[in-house]
């Protein structure tokens, strides 16, 4: 087919053909003009255009391949039974869990290295991190709308539609990211002088040196995610997962290296983290060239595109925006109980976020699957509802499992991140919220990635506002009362909380899988004028 569409779209030079029809290449069955370009030796710039479009019929074919493959798959993950289904998305959010795991693997990494050296460092990277790895959580919605944007693109068979929007997203993402370097450098200081309070003033050097460094990997890393994103809406985890992986490697050396044997301490370890990171970007966006994509191709929004993005990334960013809030509230009152506190309420939030990524998989899943059975041509809302219940099955045995295991660590192996007893002693006080948290996450993920392929936005944006509001509140009289383990207590009503509304929802006769109107949640696009 690659072949047959080689000759049709672009004819070779008559003086590239061959003039001897009698030869043995000639009546090889791909015929002289395919053999041409190699047997008359044609001219450097003929060559490279030849072999271009040689490669540009491959790609279109290895690209419709690809396309009937994956429609294949989601048709029959809908027709399969609920165990099938298990064992099916097991498979495929497999790769897709290293994407997830190497982002807090790299804090994770700091956090054990630097906890061997000093406490004092180990406390500033709390609030290092809200500045460098949840102020990037904000950023999430460029993922979301990357992949959703790509996906119903994808749907469509418009190859020339998915790099549009490519090239729309990067240079958002390129925007935004170099809106952050600027502000990382010129409030950075400032964000942690506000977190710490002046009761620890000694560790705002140490975390500003830290942010700083990182902060240069901004517009590497927003550009990386659209990247990344563009490739997981064509279901492809395996490349990402590459980049990612080569890019943990990068970081766990240059941490050791700086940090235990040159003695660079915090500021070796911001400096193995940005590089890598500035590693896996420019990875991702090789990753995205291979399939015949520029991902170097940056375009600007027309009105009517930035209102559309506007509509499905506001939402969201609500609710990202919300979740990080909640998080780094845990992170502002932990760090009003002193340097001791705050070294094991990072020690804890680092272990945690590393276990909770685990369930991101899953709301993959329901983004990727579950479109086709609520708006597809075969609609059919009772297979997303067994779709649904595959996934939360997985969720809560996960949700077991990650609980079991994240509290085993800061329970019997403490020594890993910090040698100082009173640390360990304050980690141990918040081991049950910490497990009660982390055991519901992953069925949330579940739930909560349904409403956004249904997209249930409005729904979805203010409930993650309820529940931060009321969180809030219940932090801030938990912790005045029972300090860190009240902190932890808040966090695992605010899970529990998420769950509970998200569950309430999707059982509703109203909600996207029991709604006979199709119409009811679809994206609407903004009028003419």
């Amino acid at each position: 087919m690659a072949l047959k569409l080689l000759s049709t779209v672009t004819p070779l030079p008559t003086s590239l053909q061959c003039h001897n029809p009698n030869s043995t290449l000639s009546k090889h069955r791909f015929g002289p003009r395919f053999f041409a370009p190699f047997l008359c030796a044609p001219s450097a710039s003929t060559f490279r255009h030849t072999a271009f479009v040689t490669a540009r019929a491959f790609r279109s074919e290895a690209f419709e391949e690809e396309e009937i493959s994956r429609q294949v798959e989601t048709k029959e993950l809908a027709k399969q039974s609920i165990w099938n289904q298990i064992k099916e998305i097991v498979m495929f959010t497999g790769p897709a869990t290293g994407l997830w795991i190497c982002g807090p693997l790299m804090s994770l990494i700091d956090t054990a290295v630097i906890g061997q050296r000093s406490s004092i460092q180990l406390a500033a990277l709390g609030p290092a991190t809200v500045v460098c790895d949840y102020m990037s959580y904000v950023f999430m919605f460029l993922s979301i709308a990357t992949s959703n944007m790509v996906a119903t693109a994808l749907a469509k068979k418009d190859k020339e539609e998915v790099q549009h929007h490519i090239s729309v997203l990067l240079f958002i993402g390129l925007s935004c990211g170099i809106a952050m370097l600027l502000f990382s450098r010129l409030f950075g200081a400032a964000m942690i002088t506000a977190f710490t309070g002046p009761k620890n003033a000694h560790i705002v050097p140490a975390a500003s040196s830290y942010v700083k460094i990182r902060g240069l990997a901004w517009p590497a890393l927003l550009v990386g995610w659209v990247a990344q994103s563009a490739s997981l809406g064509m279901k492809d985890s395996l490349g990402p997962l590459k980049s990612l992986a080569a890019a943990t490697v990068i970081n766990v050396i240059g941490c050791i290296l700086l940090c235990t044997c040159l003695g660079y301490g915090i500021v070796g370890a911001a400096w193995a983290t940005m590089v890598s990171q500035v590693v896996a970007a420019y990875m991702m966006i090789q990753n995205l060239n291979r399939k015949g994509y520029n991902a170097l191709a940056f375009s600007i929004p027309s009105g009517k595109e930035l209102l559309t993005i506007i509509g499905l990334a506001a939402p969201v960013f609500l609710t990202l925006m919300s979740k990080v809030a909640f998080y780094a509230l845990l992170i502002y009152f932990a760090t009003s109980m002193g340097t001791v506190t705050m070294a094991a309420h990072q020690v804890m939030v680092q272990t945690y976020g590393m276990c909770t990524v685990w369930g991101e998989p899953l709301s993959q899943t329901a983004q990727s699957f579950m479109p086709e059975l609520i708006y597809g041509v075969n609609r059919s809302l009772s297979k997303a509802r067994l779709l649904l219940r595959s996934l939360v099955t997985i969720g809560a045995m996960l949700g077991l499992l990650l609980g079991i295991v994240g509290t085993s660590v800061p329970w019997l192996i403490p020594y890993v991140f910090t040698h100082d007893q009173m640390v360990i002693q304050e980690m141990h006080k918040v081991l049950i919220p910490y497990f009660i948290a982390l055991a519901v996450t992953p069925p949330t993920h579940c739930l909560e990635g349904t409403l956004l392929a249904g997209r249930d936005l409005r729904f979805i944006s203010l409930s993650m506002s309820g529940c931060f509001c009321v969180g809030t509140i219940v932090l801030w009289t938990l912790n005045s009362r029972f300090g860190l383990l009240g902190c932890w207590f808040s966090l695992a009503i605010f899970q529990w909380a998420r769950f509970s509304i998200a569950l309430q929802r999707l059982l509703s006769p109203n909600g996207i899988l029991y709604s006979q109107d199709s119409d009811l949640y679809k994206l609407r696009k903004p009028r003419n004028g």
